[in-house]
């Protein structure tokens, strides 16, 4: 299972949620859009010119954007990667 971790070098929501998916072994592609604008201007496009990070992209296309541990965590299990 696929998820992209669109994230900064300075945003702590990023940390927290590095940390609680490193916590449940779950797999992620980190992407920092600080680095790649073609990464910044595609979280741009999902969030309908807004640049909020964390933004977690699921392999079912379906994303969060500043999620909670919480909300996270539930929208792990809803996909089954927990």
């Amino acid at each position: 299972m696929k998820i992209d971790f669109y994230t900064t070098d300075w945003c702590g929501d990023c940390v927290r949620s590095k940390a609680l998916l490193n916590k449940l072994n779950v797999a992620f592609n980190e992407i920092n859009v600080d680095l790649n604008e073609d990464a910044n201007e595609y979280i741009k496009t999902l969030q309908v010119n807004q640049r909020r990070i964390p933004t977690i992209v699921f392999e079912d296309e379906s994303f969060l954007v500043e999620p909670s541990d919480v909300e996270l965590e539930n929208k792990l299990k809803e996909l089954k990667y927990i």
